[in-house]
């Protein structure tokens, strides 16, 4: 029976691993969290409207049920590509095939000093490190000096994309419906929220009318947005930008790029531009028969897309599927298929009935859009429990625009005797 190794539980590792499973695979899932986790909606746990615990779901109940499957809770530190082997902290283990699905981190581009001060938000943590952080900010601004308190009052974005605008949409209704009521000693007319992108438009790998809509919708809620603007440091205190401005702000929240978390361990010469590695069209990686690589972390050159695939989940699920497809194939001596993604479309959601939707033949945008995103949203979640959950949150936030998962939840630390 074949041993696969599959690093990652994410979209494209827990598709794979599903598939692989029973059918005379030997499966061993190694992720350093023993959940899967929704990352298109940590915004909203870190804009306090739903519960971590509400999009991330328990990998052993996932797989509970299946056959020579084994699940890891380690962080594999290097592979012995050599030897066929995974190392981690404690263990190590030998396999047939290797399947690397590590996903992305946050890209700070170098800039040591932004990296220290700024918030990322790609992990259930980070997204509820980030919601402390910012109901900690407001706790301080009610006692700092009246010349101080605007730095607690401003919050920067970094990056157009569609993580930066869903929360500052989010963070706008925030300011209007919800924090008066909760801090009603802050003029919150004197808070302000910025987006700053790059580029020259949000949203710019979307259609022109969805980018221009978003923009719309994002300064129709009281966004300041900024394009064609470059933040060069941020020390704590003060954002600058390219342009010579700068921003007093406490919080600052980086969504400006990612890159590949990649492995020790294989030939340097394959970790390309954004830390991906490269791999063919049947998603092996450059030199080697038995590892792979999927999702984020995977740079595949094909002719529709000669940049390499998108970077989305839709991407990384149709990589597993068709990767299953090959193992299959290979055990049965039959020829490897190679893959191309066949583009499923885009969205982002900006606020309470507005959304933008790209489709591979048309565009939509507005309340219908966002319904679209809600729905779609909710059926890729997992386990019922969780799409329960998720939808009471949103039925009762729409008709009461408010939310009652504000929590400051520190992390416990033991003192020393």
């Amino acid at each position: 029976m074949k041993k696969i190794a599959i690093i990652g539980g994410g979209f494209a590792g827990i598709k794979l691993a599903g598939q692989l499973s029973g059918n005379d695979f030997e499966v061993w899932l190694f992720d350093k969290n023993n959940f899967f986790q929704f990352q298109p909606l940590f915004y909203q746990v870190a804009t306090s409207g739903l519960e971590p615990s509400s999009i991330s779901f328990p990998l052993r109940k996932l797989f509970q049920k299946k056959k020579n499957f084994h699940i890891r809770n380690e962080e594999v530190t290097k592979i012995d590509a050599q030897a066929n082997k995974l190392i981690t902290a404690n263990n190590t283990y030998d396999f047939d095939n290797l399947v690397i699905a590590t996903g992305c981190t946050t890209n700070f581009f170098g800039n040591e000093t932004i990296q220290n001060n700024a918030v990322p938000m790609k992990s259930v943590g980070e997204a509820l490190y980030l919601r402390n952080f910012i109901l900690i900010n407001f706790e301080k601004a009610l006692n700092v000096p009246e010349e101080k308190k605007q730095e607690y009052l401003n919050i920067v974005i970094v990056g157009g994309g569609p993580t930066g605008v869903e929360v500052s949409g989010a963070l706008a209704e925030m300011r209007k419906k919800i924090l008066p009521k909760d801090y009603p000693e802050i003029d919150f007319k004197k808070m302000n929220i910025y987006l700053v992108e790059s580029g020259d438009k949000t949203l710019g790998s979307m259609s022109e009318i969805s980018s221009k809509r978003s923009k719309e919708y994002l300064e129709k809620l009281g966004v300041n947005v900024f394009t064609s603007t470059q933040v060069t440091d941020y020390n704590g205190e003060e954002v600058k930008f390219n342009n010579g401005k700068s921003i007093p702000t406490r919080t600052v929240i980086w969504a400006a790029g990612i890159k590949g978390n990649t492995i020790e361990g294989l030939n340097p010469e394959v970790i390309t531009r954004g830390n991906r590695i490269k791999v063919n069209r049947f998603s092996q990686v450059e030199g080697y028969d038995d590892i792979f690589a999927l999702g984020d972390v995977a740079f595949m050159v094909s002719p529709k897309y000669p940049n390499g695939q998108p970077q989305v989940a839709t991407v990384a699920n149709d990589q597993a599927t068709h990767l299953y497809k090959n193992l299959l194939n290979q055990k049965n001596k039959a020829p490897m298929l190679e893959f191309e993604y066949n583009n499923k479309g885009s969205m982002a959601t900006v606020g309470k009935n507005m959304a933008v939707v790209d489709l591979p033949k048309f565009s939509f945008q507005g309340f219908f859009a966002w319904l679209f995103w809600m729905f779609l949203h909710l059926m890729l979640i997992l386990g019922v429990k969780n799409k329960i959950l998720v939808f009471t949150n949103w039925v009762w936030k729409y008709f009461t625009s408010d939310q009652s998962l504000r929590l400051i939840i520190r992390p416990f630390e033991r003192k020393k005797l």
